[in-house]
Parts: C-alpha cells; structure tokens; sequence
C-alpha cells in the first residue's frame, strides 16, 4: 500500500516558502529530491499542485484547497504526538488495580489513592477480591497476589513484594480464662476462630517442638471470611485466630490482643506484584509499580521480627 504522507511534507514547505529551492533547504533535502517527491504525489493525486514559471510558482486552486486539508492533518498529527509524549512524562488513563480484600482496602488503596492525588489524569480502578484474577480476561493493569504464582512466566512479569508473616493471637481476656498455650499440642484444649476456606477443617501449619511443621485442626464454633471480623470476634475472647502480622500489630502494641507461640511459627506466604508482560509498558502502570513496591515491603515485615 502507498504511504498517503509520502510528499505531504514536502509539498506543505514548498507552499509555504514559495520554491522548491527554499523548502529543501528546510528539510536537508536536494532541490531535486522536493521536485520528485511533489511530483509524485501530483501523479498518485491526478492533479496539478503548483503552478510554475521561470520567475514564480503558486498554488493550483487544487493545491490550496489539499493544502488546506494537509495543514490540518499535520497539526493533528502534532497534537498527537505530543499528548503521548506529555503522558510518557506525566500518567494519564485508566489504572485498574486488583488486590485481596482487606490488604486492598487497608495497604494498598491508601498508597493508590495518594497517586491518584498527585497526578490529575490518573483515573484510578480497584478490585477487591480473595479470588485469583485473570488479568487479560479482566483487563487488569496490576494485581496482588498472595500465595504461589500458577501463570506461566511467558505471560506474566511479577515482583516479590515480601512474605506475609502469620502470627496465632487471642485476647488478654481470653488467655487469662483458659491459659496461655505453651505449646503446639497445648492448642487442642482451646477454641479457634477460622477463616471460612472451601474445606470445612482447614489445618493451620505450624512447627511444632521438634521443628517439624504440622498441619493442626482447632475445635471451632466461628468461622468467617473476612479478617477484619475474626479480629473482632478474638478481641471479644471467642478464642484464638491465625492472622498476619500487618493486620494485628496496632493491637498487638496497644494490648487487646496478644501473640502466642512466636516460637512455633508457620510457613511465610509470598506476595507478589504482577502485570502482563509487554514490550511498552505504559507511564501509569510503571510509577504505580515504582511506588507500591517502594511502600509495601515495608509494610508486610510490621510486627514479623520475632521471626528474623
């Protein structure tokens, strides 16, 4: 197919500065070079742009009014170029982010929300969910994971973020009316309060004395998913929860809930951070990863230096 702008730019300077000779000067072109290339484009066009005479060239009524149109065209071509240049520099677009409930609202969106602050044509989306995104499906830009990563690296680009660090706590309360367990087997003679999973008996990993880890199945009366109601439900002394660090260290500090068995800790759960794998990666898909993976780290390790 014949390239439609080839010609344009030389016919525009050659209207505008009166001659040939003046126009390849302006593009670091021959005089001959202009001439063909006019030439050409009058023979695709089937019309005669200018008119010439050994002292003076002017448009054709045919060459102002494509002159006219090309003008306009170029400016276009100009505004859209530098609009991907001002939003190379400055974010601009949609920016949909996933991430799991309760670390979305409580971790992630603050530091989203202050992006969204500090650029103006930043539109921000967030999904919460526990469940697994399928970003192409969904046409997300960046998502949370927590847990092992099943994409193939093919597909995805991911950054670890840190590990999120479980911690088993009841309250004051709690502990004073049926003993502080010691140990991993101590925990059978207590209540938990479970996160709802698809299984009925989730077991929670934990190494018991030997250092070995074991899978142990509390006695339960509540279950619940979502963290932010567990966390009520052990404050109130219904029993003990496994939680992450990040999510009980105010309360930790502040004494309405305390940890136990820091010694018999459980598996760390990686996070990561993962976008599409792609050979543009657009402004605001780069300054959110700069800034969530500056910020988040820092937030997953609160309260897990028992275990370090």
């Amino acid at each position: 197919m014949t390239d439609r702008l080839t010609g344009v730019s030389a016919f525009v300077q050659a209207a505008e500065a009166g001659s040939f000779a003046l126009a390849a000067e302006r593009l670091h072109l021959t005089r001959s070079a202009v001439g063909k290339s006019i030439a050409r484009l009058e023979e695709r066009l089937g019309t005669r742009l200018f008119l010439r005479t050994t002292r003076r060239q002017t448009l054709t009524a045919d060459g102002q009014a494509f002159y006219d149109h090309c003008v306009r065209a170029l400016a276009e071509l100009d505004a859209g170029e530098a609009a991907l240049n001002a939003a190379r520099l400055s974010p601009q677009g949609r920016l949909h982010v996933s991430a799991p409930v309760l670390f979305g609202r409580r971790c992630v969106a603050p530091v989203l929300l202050e992006l969204a602050s500090r650029y103006p044509k930043l539109e921000l989306q967030m999904t919460l969910t526990d469940r697994v995104i399928d970003l192409v499906d969904e046409n997300i830009d960046l998502v949370l994971r927590s847990g092992p990563l099943r994409d193939a690296p093919a597909d995805l680009v991911a950054r670890k973020l840190g590990e999120q660090t479980m911690r088993l706590c009841a309250s004051p309360d709690y502990l004073a009316r049926h003993g502080t367990p010691r140990t991993v087997g101590e925990l059978d003679g207590h209540h938990g309060v479970l996160y709802a999973s698809g299984r009925r008996d989730a077991a929670w990993p934990l190494a018991d004395d030997t250092a070995d880890m074991r899978g142990v199945t509390m006695k339960h009366r509540l279950r619940f998913d979502d963290l932010e109601t567990i966390v009520a439900a052990v404050k109130a002394g219904a029993g003990i929860a496994r939680l992450p660090c990040w999510l009980i260290a105010d309360d930790v500090r502040e004494g309405s809930l305390v940890q136990i068995l820091a010694d018999a800790p459980g598996p760390r759960i990686d996070m990561h951070l993962a976008w599409r794998r792609t050979r543009h990666l657009p402004t605001r898909v780069r300054i959110a990863i700069d800034i969530l993976t500056a910020r988040l780290p820092a937030v997953l390790a609160i309260g897990a230096e028992a275990d370090d």
